[in-house]
């Protein structure tokens, strides 16, 4: 999932960002931390297309919809701070899934 941090979210001292991700996003991720595991990167040093990203894994698909529901309504989205870009879908290794699930006769 990328996503990008709009110039009103710079403009907050790193003491009021900390505070918000504390308050707003920390407690949504630990929600949904029995379903749904994440890792964030930053990238605005290496594309210009996105401030940052993070790889979500989850096994739930509808506990991962549900996560991205609930960062929605946060204030960091509502208001503005940040925007979502592209978002990726995969399986990890699918094509070996369906290549075992094919020889076991199962479809």
């Amino acid at each position: 999932m990328t996503y990008t941090f709009a110039p009103r979210w710079l403009a907050l001292s790193r003491p009021e960002r900390g505070a918000m991700r504390a308050e707003h996003i920390e407690p949504v991720f630990a929600a949904y931390a029995d379903r749904v595991s994440a890792r964030f990167f930053d990238a605005e040093a290496f594309h210009g297309r996105f401030s940052d990203f993070a790889v979500l894994e989850t096994e739930d698909l509808g506990a991962y919809y549900f996560l991205v529901e609930a960062l929605r309504d946060t204030p960091l989205i509502a208001e503005g701070y940040l925007s979502f870009g592209e978002i990726f879908l995969g399986v990890a290794d699918g094509f070996a899934e369906y290549e075992r699930t094919r020889a076991a006769g199962l479809r």
